[in-house]
């Protein structure tokens, strides 16, 4: 009969111990064990995988957001009525739960790796707790307030998608390592193949998963059309305060094709650029008239309005964290300006040569122009000077007047219409966010010669992605950014996709094969030296520990002393992958 004695030689193990000490609070050797994880930790391994993923899809969102997160912020300021960057908090709270959360999952992948059994420590679980709870009520309320910006995760996957595919490809890849020490490990045939067939779905998923994947950027080179021309929304805000002359002239400065701005009328019938309902944001009506600073902006008469402050304020909240790069000249200038009326844009842009859109909000009903507000403003326009064909219409309302009165304005549409009813009211243009129109509108309106343009586009990603798809313009609050751009930012045909994506397939099945015939070694041996019995924990350690020749000599020296002590031969020891054994 011969009995298997391995001798076991303890050291320190301090990469072991900072490991099961962070994660479970367990900083002793007889504190841990090879046991298996009970079910009730395997459940928190499992809550802590759901908090991972869901904490990833939230980090993502909030990153890709970043193109609208001033529309964020005047959400907010309209719901509370004070102004402030909402983004900054809520993504350095988001970075820094992703951060702890991703932490705690490389830790307990890392128990797998070394056999050790799971068992978070109470600490851990209550913070895991906190942010998945924390998370899905901010995603619940994100929702519920700003439901339409989960759109941006569909679109970002069209620039992403690729380079993301090839990323989860990389890391399921790494976790053969893991999946093939579980499956040597394994004492039961069930369990070795549920995990085989588990981490094999979701490998062959992520090997298929690019017949899905869809993105006009993956096209040929020759079919890339002009870049869209760029809009600058209230001039540019960024770089001096919005819908002031100043703006304006930074836009024309950056070369943008056209101005839009938001337009108001005043007491006295005079229309000016205002995108609030009040004056309380963007001048310093709280110090001027304190007693009106809650009025509705229409409210006030134009010389009011003149002597309002409209800079003062972009220095002070400096909302897009851009006048500490200001020259003193640059800070002057932006302190002094003031509000803008719509003729004076006019005139600049006739100047310039550059096109108008502009969206008209309706006085309220105690106003004195509440019924004359479009006679009122196509008066402004026509006074101005400016060429027709360089003003975009999108007023609605009286349209067959201002179509008979100024033929040659560009007629728009704020709204998705039918192409029968945009041709019937004689529209030629076509104002969307850039979320309401998909890949098969914008062929649809190039092919039937209706020109669109998508608000509000502030990053480069998003004007690439849009300029793959043949948009004829966009509006942009940083035209100063998109006019940097010369060439999408990636662009590659279908064969070269097709090869990027098979080349990434053979290379990670390679890797995978090789993954599990290096770890599962000594088991094959073992199975095709004949031997029924084995135990897997001491091939795994036989396959993992390698020992330098003296600490191998201190172990056969223990042997022979113990051999002696039992009356032992030396004769009746043999030596077998760096372990003693002897017979009996």
């Amino acid at each position: 009969m011969v009995k298997h004695q391995p001798l076991q030689v303890y050291e320190r193990q301090l990469c072991l111990s900072c490991l099961t000490g962070i994660y479970g609070c367990r900083w002793k050797r007889y504190q841990r064990s090879h046991d298996d994880t009970t079910k009730w930790e395997c459940l928190w391994s499992f809550i802590l995988f759901c908090t991972f993923s869901l904490l990833l899809v939230w980090f993502y969102f909030w990153w890709e957001a970043h193109n609208d997160y001033s529309e964020f912020n005047w959400f907010l300021y309209n719901r509370s009525g004070e102004w402030s960057d909402g983004t900054v908090p809520i993504l350095a709270a988001t970075a820094a739960g992703f951060t702890y959360i991703a932490f705690l999952t490389i830790l307990a992948l890392c128990h797998v790796a070394v056999g050790q059994q799971l068992n978070l420590h109470w600490l851990h679980k209550v913070g895991v707790t906190a942010a998945l709870l924390t998370t899905i009520i901010s995603v619940i309320s994100v929702t519920q307030m700003w439901g339409e910006e989960w759109d941006v995760v569909w679109i970002s996957l069209q620039a992403t998608g690729p380079f993301l595919h090839m990323g989860a490809l990389a890391a399921v890849t790494a976790l053969a390592w893991l999946v093939a020490g579980q499956v040597a490990r394994a004492e039961k045939t069930r369990i070795q193949l549920m995990v085989l067939l588990i981490y094999l779905s979701v490998l062959l998923t992520l090997y298929f998963i690019p017949l899905s994947i869809s993105s006009p950027c993956i096209m040929e080179r020759g079919s890339l059309k002009a870049a869209p021309t760029i809009i600058g929304h209230q001039g540019a805000p960024m770089l001096a305060p919005e819908n002031t002359l100043l703006s304006f002239n930074r836009a024309l400065q950056r070369n943008v094709s056209g101005l839009e701005v938001d337009v108001t009328i005043s007491l006295d019938g005079v229309p000016f650029l205002i995108r609030d309902r009040t004056l309380r944001r963007t001048t310093n009506v709280g110090r001027v008239f304190p007693e009106r600073q809650y009025d509705d902006a229409s409210l006030f008469n134009w010389t009011d309005l003149s002597s309002l402050n409209a800079g003062q304020w972009f220095l002070k909240d400096d909302p897009f964290w851009t006048v500490q790069y200001m020259s003193t000249y640059e800070r002057w200038s932006v302190g002094n300006q003031t509000v803008c009326s719509l003729e004076q844009m006019l005139k600049l842009a006739a100047r310039s040569k550059s096109s108008v859109l502009f969206t008209l909000r309706r006085p309220p009903p105690s106003h004195p122009h509440h019924h004359d507000w479009v006679n009122i403003t196509l008066d402004s326009v026509l006074r101005s000077g400016i060429p027709q064909r360089q003003v975009m219409w999108t007023v609605d309302s009286n349209r067959e007047m201002v179509r008979k009165a100024a033929p040659g304005l560009q007629q728009t549409s704020v709204q998705k219409l039918p192409l029968d009813t945009l041709h019937h009211k004689g529209i030629s243009r076509v104002l969307l966010r850039y979320n309401q129109a998909s890949a098969q509108d914008i062929q649809l309106y190039n092919e039937n010669n209706i020109s669109l343009t998508l608000y509000w586009v502030n990053e480069p990603w998003l004007y690439s992605l849009l300029w793959c798809s043949g948009v004829p313009s966009v509006s942009s609050e940083a035209p100063q950014v998109l006019r940097k751009l010369h060439y999408p930012l990636w662009l590659m045909s279908p064969d070269e996709y097709c090869l990027i994506w098979i080349s990434t397939d053979l290379i990670s099945f390679a890797v995978v094969l090789g993954i599990f015939i290096f770890q599962n070694y000594h088991m094959i041996r073992w199975r095709m030296s004949g031997m029924r019995s084995y135990n897997p924990e001491q091939i795994m350690l036989s396959a993992a520990v390698r020992r330098s020749s003296r600490d191998v000599n201190i172990m056969k020296e223990k042997l022979i002393f113990s051999e002696v002590s039992n009356g032992v031969s030396s004769d009746d020891t043999f030596t077998e992958n760096g372990f003693n054994y002897y017979t009996n």
